[in-house]
């Protein structure tokens, strides 16, 4: 049989057999089928059993398919009956419509219409749930996606904010390949370009004589060690002078170096700044400062040590020595320099000053040893005036030792005769000498004597007889 229309053919050969004498052929060829009749009414229903989430639709046979339909179905499957009905070959396009029942459970189907006898129709079904599930999530994914890219683009916004605001030049380089990730304005500059040229590039050309693996190694080397150091290259493009200050940083897993870049001649700038503000400070305390150099020579000193000392001039105490001031004369200052020379600072050590007039007062000094790349600078002093209760309490302990001393010489009088009296109080005032002399001296047997102006051997014959030998042996 030959059917012609449209300019179309349809051949059909041999014989088709009759889907009655086939139990079950619908149901096995589609997910659903539905036959109604002309008004709409549902006169029967298959469901695939291999299609469980359609469920069991029993209860639609009699009634209308429009109750089981969404609006715009409706409306869809109105129009294509009508089709074709109109059609010369009864023929139209598959339709899909979504289904509802039980007011929340929705389902989509595509359908494919045919007519049968007494204007019937019988709907051949597939389940577009599966596809409907894929697409709903492909949907989701691209919308998750478009957020995503979304917030990239803002912290990236944010980054790039952030990194070209920033005053401090900063270079990202990746380790491995030694190949720049990004940099900012500011270093770009210092290199004698511009960032869009030197992003992605090596950032061992970006300076003189600098091979990739050699440089890459000295920046890990830095960012490594314990304490901050840097870097110092000279850039390709303009010779400038730089110091690159590396520390190690992990992104998402991978290892970057953040180089701070800075100029040799800005690190000159801030030493210039640095000294100034010294200066100033040097001019300006009221602390007593004096420069020596490494044999106790003065070299500089300040006001406040210039009105101390009485001196009019700086040009009237300089290249003097500092013990010409110090009561004690060689012996103090033999005691500061090396205990300034020591790792330990002097931090306070009780003695009097002599001015150019003989006055004195009681001074506490700090010293340090001063040190350059170039050098050994002397010694730098600082004295202050401690008023007489300042210096009481600094020197409590020997005070206190001394004063039970001398009471337990007071209760004696009337018990004792005025040569025994004598005697014990010359004892408790050699006693307490001895132990200020070794206190000052930090222990020091040899500056205690030669600060008592007595021999080794009287003091050590001393010491034992006032039961200092021990206690000081032990300290």
């Amino acid at each position: 049989m030959t059917r012609q229309g449209n300019n179309i053919g349809w051949l059909q050969s041999g014989v088709l057999p009759d889907p009655v004498g086939i139990p079950g052929l619908i149901e096995k060829a589609s997910d659903i089928a539905i036959h109604i009749d002309a008004a709409g009414t549902i006169e029967g229903i298959s469901v695939n059993p291999e299609c469980p989430s359609l469920g069991c639709l029993d209860h639609w046979v009699g009634r209308d398919i429009d109750k089981f339909l969404t609006v715009e179905s409706r409306e869809k499957l109105a129009r294509r009956l009508d089709d074709m009905r109109n059609s010369a070959d009864g023929t139209v396009p598959a339709v899909e419509i979504n289904h509802v029942d039980n007011a929340t459970w929705e389902f989509p189907i595509r359908y494919s219409l045919h007519s049968v006898k007494g204007d019937s129709v019988l709907m051949i079904g597939r389940d577009m749930g599966p596809i409907a599930e894929v697409q709903q999530r492909l949907v989701s994914e691209q919308l998750a996606r478009e957020r995503d890219l979304k917030k990239l683009r803002g912290e990236e916004t944010f980054y790039r904010l952030v990194l070209e605001a920033a005053e401090t030049p900063i270079v990202i380089v990746e380790p491995e390949q030694g190949v720049i990730r990004d940099l900012n304005g500011p270093a770009a500059s210092l290199f004698g370009t511009k960032a869009e040229t030197l992003s992605g590039s090596m950032f061992a050309q970006v300076f003189e004589g600098r091979r990739r693996g050699e440089l890459v190694e000295a920046l890990k080397a830095a960012a490594s060690a314990s304490e901050v150091r840097s870097v110092e290259v000279s850039a390709r493009r303009n010779g400038r002078a730089l110091h690159l200050t590396p520390e190690f940083f992990r992104a998402a897993g991978d290892l970057y170096l953040l180089c701070r870049v800075k100029a040799v001649d800005e690190d000159a700038e801030d030493s210039v700044q640095s000294a100034h503000s010294l200066a100033a400070l040097f001019t300006a305390t009221t602390d007593a400062i004096v420069l020596t150099d490494a044999k106790g020579v003065i070299r500089d000193a300040n006001e406040a040590f210039l009105v101390m000392a009485d001196a009019p001039q700086l040009r009237d105490i300089r290249d003097r020595s500092l013990a010409e001031f110090l009561v004690r004369g060689s012996v103090d200052l033999k005691l500061i320099l090396e205990s300034a020379a020591k790792p330990d600072r002097l931090r306070s050590y009780a003695t009097q000053l002599k001015s150019v007039f003989g006055t004195r007062a009681n001074v506490e000094l700090s010293a340090a040893r001063l040190h350059q790349r170039g050098g050994d600078l002397g010694f730098g002093i600082v004295v202050r005036d401690v008023t007489p209760s300042e210096r009481i309490e600094a020197q409590a302990n020997g005070a206190a030792v001394s004063e039970e001393a001398m009471r337990n010489v007071m209760d004696l009088v009337g018990t004792a005769s005025l040569k025994e009296l004598v005697s014990a109080t010359s004892d408790v005032v050699e006693k307490m000498c001895i132990e200020t002399a070794v206190q000052l001296t930090g222990n020091n047997r040899v500056a205690a004597a030669e600060m008592l102006g007595l021999s080794r051997q009287s003091l050590y014959v001393k010491l034992r007889k006032h039961g200092l030998l021990a206690s000081n042996a032990e300290e």
